[in-house]
Parts: C-alpha cells; sequence; structure tokens
C-alpha cells in the first residue's frame, strides 16, 4: 500500500516481486511492482537460485498482466534469466499501464479469451526496445514512438526484445464503449503499425507521457476527464492516420463534445447555476447545437441534470456516515436552493419523500437531529 500519491507512473510505490502484490490498488492512483533475479539473491524471493526466481517471476508477471491488461500467456527469451516491471494509472474507465521486461513472446488464444475478456481496445505505444504485434492477419514491427492497437477479444502473438535487450511499453485501456470510432473502422487498424512522427500521433505519444509524470498530482475529479481526452486524442489520431486528412472527422468530434460536456455536468452538479444555457457558454457552442448532441439520449439536457442531483441526492440521504445533515442540506449540496421545491421532485421521481427515504434506508435512525426547514434555502431553483 502507498502512503501517498507517487510522483509519477515510473516512480510509484515499489513492492518486491515475492510479495506478490497485485499490480493497482484502490487507495493509490499509481502503483508499481517490480520482480527480477536480482531479488532472490538478497532472499526476498523464497527460490533457490535465480533460476527458481526467474520462473517465478514470469509466473507472477503472467498473473499481474493478465490482471492488469487481460489473461494471456508469456515465454521468456532467456529462461534462466527475467525481470519485469509495471504500472498502472487509473483514469476512471481508462488506464494507462507502463510495463518494462526481458525479451519475451505471448500469445493469446481464445481459450484465454473464454476465460476473461475486459472489451477493450488497447493501444501500445513502444517506448524503448522492439516490438511485434499480430492480429486479424495483420503484424506490425515497432521501434520507440512507434504504436498499434489490438482488441482484446481476438487471439494475438506477440514479441519484444529479439535483438536481446529490455522492452518498455506503455498501454492506454480504452472500453470498447467509449470509442468514438465504429468497430468496422477500428477493424483495420488493428495491429498496423502507426509510426513515430509528427501530426496527432506524436501529439497522443506526448500526452501519454505527460500523463504518466503529472497526472497522478490531478485532482481526483480530474482523472475521468484525462481518460476522456486520451479516448478522444486516440480516435482522431486512428481516424487521421486512415483516411490521410487533417480534419477530424464530424462523429469524432461530436462524440468528444458530448463526453466533455457529460463530465462538465458530473463535476458542476453542485453550482445551482448550472443549466443548459450556462453549459453551451462554457463550451462555445449553441443552445441547439447542445441539444442537438443529447436527441439520441432517453432524456435531455435539464432532465439529465435534475437526474444526476436525485441520484446523489438519494445515495447521500442512504449514507449513515450523513444520517446527521439535514435534508435541506443534502438538497444545497447538489444545486437544488429550494427545499420545498426538492421535495417535489423527489417524490415525482420516487414515490416518497426525501425523509420517508432516509428513514426506510436509515432504520429507525435516519432521522437527524433537530427539525427539518421548509423553508426556502435559496431563491435560485434547479433546472426544470
Amino acid at each position: 500500500m502507498c502512503a501517498g500519491r507517487a510522483a509519477s507512473l515510473c516512480t510509484a510505490c515499489t513492492v518486491a516481486g515475492g510479495d506478490r502484490a497485485p499490480l493497482s490498488v484502490r487507495s493509490c492512483s499509481v502503483h508499481r511492482v517490480r520482480f527480477g533475479a536480482d531479488e532472490a539473491s538478497k532472499g526476498r524471493c523464497g527460490g533457490d537460485s535465480a533460476t527458481d526466481s526467474a520462473a517465478n517471476g514470469v509466473e507472477w508477471f503472467t498473473e499481474q498482466v493478465s490482471r492488469a491488461l487481460m489473461p494471456s500467456e508469456f515465454s521468456p527469451l532467456d529462461s534462466g534469466r527475467f525481470h519485469a516491471e509495471g504500472a498502472q494509472l487509473d483514469l476512471g474507465s481508462v488506464q494507462v499501464s507502463r510495463f518494462a521486461y526481458s525479451p519475451l513472446r505471448s500469445r493469446r488464444t481464445m481459450r484465454l479469451i473464454r476465460a476473461g475478456d475486459p472489451e477493450q481496445y488497447q493501444l501500445g505505444v513502444v517506448l524503448r526496445g522492439s516490438a511485434w504485434f499480430a492480429q486479424n492477419g495483420a503484424e506490425a514491427g515497432l521501434r520507440p514512438g512507434d504504436m498499434a492497437i489490438w482488441d482484446t477479444s481476438r487471439p494475438y502473438e506477440s514479441g519484444s526484445g529479439l535483438d536481446g535487450r529490455d522492452v518498455e511499453v506503455g498501454v492506454l485501456q480504452i472500453p470498447k464503449s467509449l470509442m468514438p470510432l465504429p468497430s468496422q473502422q477500428v477493424d483495420r487498424f488493428l495491429a498496423r503499425r502507426v509510426p513515430a512522427g509528427s501530426g496527432l500521433p506524436a501529439v497522443l505519444t506526448d500526452f501519454l507521457l505527460s500523463l504518466a509524470a503529472n497526472a497522478p498530482g490531478a485532482r481526483p475529479g480530474s482523472m475521468a476527464s484525462l481518460g476522456h481526452m486520451a479516448v478522444e486524442l486516440t480516435a482522431a489520431s486512428l481516424a487521421q492516420h486512415l483516411g490521410g486528412h487533417r480534419e477530424v472527422p464530424a462523429e469524432v468530434r461530436a462524440h468528444g463534445l458530448h463526453r466533455r460536456v457529460n463530465t462538465f455536468i458530473d463535476q458542476n452538479l453542485g453550482d445551482p447555476d448550472l443549466s443548459p444555457r450556462l453549459i453551451a457558454e462554457r463550451h462555445h457552442i449553441s443552445l441547439r447545437t447542445l441539444y442537438t448532441l443529447f436527441e439520441g439520449e432517453p432524456e435531455g439536457v435539464a432532465a439529465s441534470i435534475r437526474r444526476r442531483r436525485l441520484e446523489r441526492c438519494r445515495a447521500d440521504l442512504s449514507s449513515p456516515e450523513l444520517r446527521d445533515r439535514p435534508v435541506q442540506a443534502i438538497a444545497a449540496r447538489w444545486g437544488f436552493t429550494s427545499a420545498a421545491a426538492f421535495s417535489r421532485t423527489f417524490r415525482a421521481a420516487y414515490g416518497i419523500s426525501p425523509l420517508d427515504h432516509r428513514q426506510q434506508a436509515l432504520g429507525d435512525h435516519g432521522t437527524p437531529a433537530g427539525p427539518e426547514s421548509r423553508a426556502d434555502v435559496g431563491r435560485r431553483g434547479s433546472p426544470e
């Protein structure tokens, strides 16, 4: 466990391989683990020799990568000596991982896919050394700065360090449901080399490296936004590389804008002034454009704000830790400035008053000390 946040993805909490610690932990945004034959010589791994330690190291590395990325098989090119380390940064639904390891080969079979599939697209960037990746009838040879994308739901084979040198890679893990590009377009990129150089791919690489160095110091609420930015940059880079043109497709831009708007709403639910007009102004778009973004959604912008506020209030009213906080204070915390309007809105949504819901959720101990005020707690109402 970390006592605090790490300064970067590469200088996070270090754990000897013999401890068998998981690659990532909930209490820290970044976690690093390391295993190698040198630890055995210091008596940390429990093996009788460096060879035993290497075997244990491969087993440990397989376990950690399978947990962090996807179940896979690994075969080191030098079975008598193996070392590896890795780290993972959690950006909400998106993760960034980094691994450095001895030369090896790996594969993912249908059996391993059935054993576990995160249903992700994973973008790999070679930071040091060399690697190759084969999937879907294509094969990409990668040098430092090059990148390739793969589908966790398909078998693959890969290799690295054929020149005998260690390899370091960064991996961006994107849930398929978050990828703005249609799956047919992404399929055309599987195991295709996206070369290092200029343009959006270079911007994406720099952004991922910057995430590793700076994101651990960001506010917790900003991590998901950084993840969304990484997804948008990935989609734009792939689309530009596919089309050979500068203009990012309209659907990618719209998807990115929609995601930014949703993130903005979630981060500002406590602001009583949050409204469709404010959202449009902050994103430099017209109200008509904003409403168009939500046309395919089951609810409009104002209804979405109201639902999310009610969900936060309902969760707080059900929390034992907040049992002594007045209902109107919880309502105000999430942007409802009129206690009476909040009560009506809550009852319309859930068929029960806020106070009755709290008593049902918490039992006889749900009623806070002191009477609940019916007075307005402000003059501005929530969006209707």
